[in-house]
């Protein structure tokens, strides 16, 4: 279920965004301290939007932006603290990073 729900978050915010990344919620970043200082102060957004928001701002920047694929592991402990009101806080962060870029 967390891979098609990435995947559907992708998609969404790759149609409304055009981040030209493969994956805006996870990811391992790598960031020159002037260009994370200069989006950071970019950034509205807070919490999980805000990984979202510094890429696709990086890129509407001009920045230089690589991948470096990472796998994900299935959690070993603990609980996800994903469910409805993470999504609905993504869809509202898309939607007003949408609107403001």
């Amino acid at each position: 279920m967390r891979k098609l729900t990435s995947r559907v978050a992708n998609h969404i915010a790759d149609l409304l965004l055009n981040p030209c990344v493969s994956d805006l919620t996870g990811s391992f970043r790598l960031y020159k301290k002037e260009i994370l200082k200069y989006l950071i102060g970019l950034s509205k957004a807070r919490g999980y939007v805000f990984q979202m928001e510094v890429i696709v701002r990086a890129r509407y920047s001009g920045c230089k932006i690589e991948e470096v694929p990472i796998t994900f592991v299935d959690r070993m402990f603990g609980k996800t603290k994903f469910g409805a009101g993470e999504i609905v806080q993504y869809l509202k962060g898309l939607w007003e990073l949408f609107t403001d870029i």
